[in-house]
């Protein structure tokens, strides 16, 4: 194996893994919105917004929302 080779297909492991890692938190919320959308309405059911958020600081909204 050459070592040009080599360097190639370490350096090209590490890229698939971050690849690997970014899929299901960036990518999967994109391109599966709505269910994406549903699944955070289940999780954060019943939290109330003012009493997370620190005092003094904007209340959160919806990212995926239209302005």
């Amino acid at each position: 194996m050459t070592p040009n080779l080599r360097t190639t297909l370490i350096f090209g492991g590490f890229i698939s893994l971050i690849g690997a890692a970014f899929y299901p938190i960036y990518f999967w919320p994109l391109m599966w919105l709505e269910e994406y959308q549903k699944e955070q309405a289940i999780n954060r059911g019943g939290i109330v917004q003012e009493d997370v958020q620190p005092p003094g600081l904007k209340v959160w909204s919806d990212p995926f929302g239209r302005k």
